[in-house]
């Protein structure tokens, strides 16, 4: 029992994987505006942070997705800490003339939705958010077009939606390869006993068929409990790679080469799913887009670390794929 709690942590502080249940913008560079933008839903208001470059003219424009679990706008996960990685990415962009907007998911920071609960999520529903979100940047004149960029989890998010909204490109952020059953298999057959992960495989196998499943006792509850259940069940109807591979638009894949969330293998696999994609390994990025070294306790350190810059070449590269696509004019 302690032996499977002490796992369940190590998920949670390496893996950040499906877990459901905003910070104010400081330090703007000089004549880079933000805008506080919201999208009026059924059962409540998503609210997001719209950061618009200098110039006066037409501009690209990014919606920038966050990873599972409870992440903000800003790439903040309230188990692990402020890190600020995607609000410095936003930054960055709009440094080099690109606006973005990024939100906080349903249930999240300041979209808090009164009657939401756990159970009440799914994947489809994050996909549907972010679709939503596209549509409202592609009204907006001010855009001449819209990329879509999901970060971990919210990279599979990404693609779809971006495919369903018809969005102009997609870049993937420390995208998953695999499909969430497949990292879960794989970490629980590293990391648990012979009997824990037997009965893991089988609640997963459950799962997989659509049917929800009670949970042997209170060490499976971290990762399978019955809320969290219908989430597990609808995602695990979704490959990233295959998701991937249906694209027809520019596909940017970013991958750090010091992740030990997301390894770099997933960037490779993502490739093979999409050979006209561009892929960048960027050496020594970790998952939360920081500069850092493999070193365990190092790599943890940098989540809670609001005040560490994220890789400026990340930055670069993201920066020169969308200065490529074509201004398609409205």
């Amino acid at each position: 029992m302690k032996h499977a709690t002490r796992m369940g942590k190590l998920f949670f502080r390496a893996l950040l994987l499906c877990l459901l249940i905003a910070v104010p913008l400081t330090g703007l560079a000089a004549g880079i505006r933000t805008e506080e933008v919201q999208l009026t839903q059924p059962q409540g208001i998503l609210k997001g942070s719209l950061v618009l470059p200098q110039s006066q003219k037409q501009y690209p424009v990014v919606l920038l997705i966050a990873g599972s679990g409870p992440t903000d706008r800003n790439g903040n996960n309230s188990l692990s800490g402020e890190n600020n990685s995607l609000k410095l990415l936003a930054e960055g962009l709009a440094e080099k003339g690109i606006a973005s907007l990024r939100y906080d998911k349903r249930g999240i920071g300041e979209s808090r939705f009164p009657v939401l609960k756990e159970s009440d999520l799914t994947i489809e529903t994050y996909i549907q958010d972010a679709s939503q979100w596209i549509r409202y940047l592609k009204k907006d004149p001010r855009f001449y077009s819209v990329i879509v960029l999901g970060h971990s989890e919210g990279s599979l998010i990404g693609a779809a939606a971006a495919r369903q909204s018809a969005a102009d490109a997609f870049i993937s952020v420390a995208g998953p390869g695999k499909s969430l059953q497949t990292i879960l298999l794989e970490q629980l057959q590293q990391n648990t006993s012979q009997e824990y992960f037997r009965q893991s495989k089988f609640i997963i196998s459950e799962l997989e068929k659509g049917h929800s499943v009670p949970i042997p006792d209170a060490s499976f509850a971290i990762l399978f409990r019955p809320s969290v259940q219908p989430y597990l069940i609808s995602e695990f109807r979704y490959d990233p790679a295959i998701e991937i591979s249906k694209l027809n638009i520019p596909v940017l894949l970013v991958q750090g080469t010091h992740d030990i969330q997301v390894a770099p293998e997933n960037g490779r696999i993502l490739k093979l799913a999409a050979p006209k994609a561009t892929l960048v390994m960027i050496d020594g990025m970790n998952h939360v887009l920081k500069f850092v070294a493999m070193d365990r306790d190092d790599q943890i350190a940098t989540y809670s670390n609001p005040h560490l810059p994220v890789v400026p070449q990340m930055i670069t590269s993201i920066a020169a794929f969308i200065n490529k696509l074509p201004m398609l004019k409205k």
